[in-house]
């Protein structure tokens, strides 16, 4: 990732010369727009403030990164998701169920694997949506320097602003998933102690 943000920040740096040459050329209707020193001014800060963010694009990027991570954190910690403390059945379930019989626990069984099947599913969904986060969050930084080079152009700085609120929202989803994660009981399963049933 570090190395193709390395290498896409030449070519970002190029784009920011060709955006701001554009951008200049749509906003100016002639070269007296120019000589104004206001106007002139305000080109020069564009320029500046999107050169600096082609350089310190990764560095912007992994501090909202930085400060999504610490929400998740405090989410996290604030749950309770961060202690795992395991937990027993009470002892009225526990002589229930050594008192089922062979044919009356088929059922039982039954809704135990298809309780079982529908917890690993949903753990495999939970797992992939974090995983395609990871992935996606890589890619934005790896290409980062090609749309934060648009922002020195007026006309072409909707691309950029697109770009870093799609950013955030990819870092938010983790807070999406930390808050999901804190209100589905089925996310934090008990681990119970394991009693055999008795054979009859």
């Amino acid at each position: 990732m570090l190395n193709i943000n390395d290498a896409l920040k030449a070519i970002g740096l190029g784009l920011l010369v060709l955006f701001f040459a554009v951008g200049v050329v749509k906003t100016c209707s002639s070269v007296a727009d120019l000589k104004r020193p206001e106007h002139a001014l305000k080109l020069f800060v564009r320029f500046a403030l999107a050169k600096a963010a082609v350089t310190y694009g990764l560095d912007l990027m992994l501090a909202v990164f930085r400060i999504v991570q610490g929400m998740v954190s405090t989410i996290i910690t604030r749950s309770g998701l961060s202690g795992n403390t395991g937990t027993t059945l009470p002892q009225e379930i526990i002589d229930k169920i050594n008192d089922v019989g062979f044919w009356d626990s088929i059922p039982l069984w039954a809704v135990t694997l298809l309780g079982g099947l529908f917890i690993t599913v949903l753990s495999f969904i939970m797992i992939l949506t974090v995983y395609s986060r990871m992935f996606k969050l890589y890619m934005y930084t790896a290409i980062a320097p090609v749309p934060l080079s648009s922002f020195a152009g007026e006309p072409t700085s909707n691309v950029g602003k697109n770009f870093l609120r799609s950013y955030a929202g990819v870092c938010l989803e983790g807070a999406i998933i930390a808050l999901a994660a804190s209100s589905s009981p089925s996310w934090r399963p008990p681990r119970l102690r394991w009693i055999p049933m008795s054979r009859r």
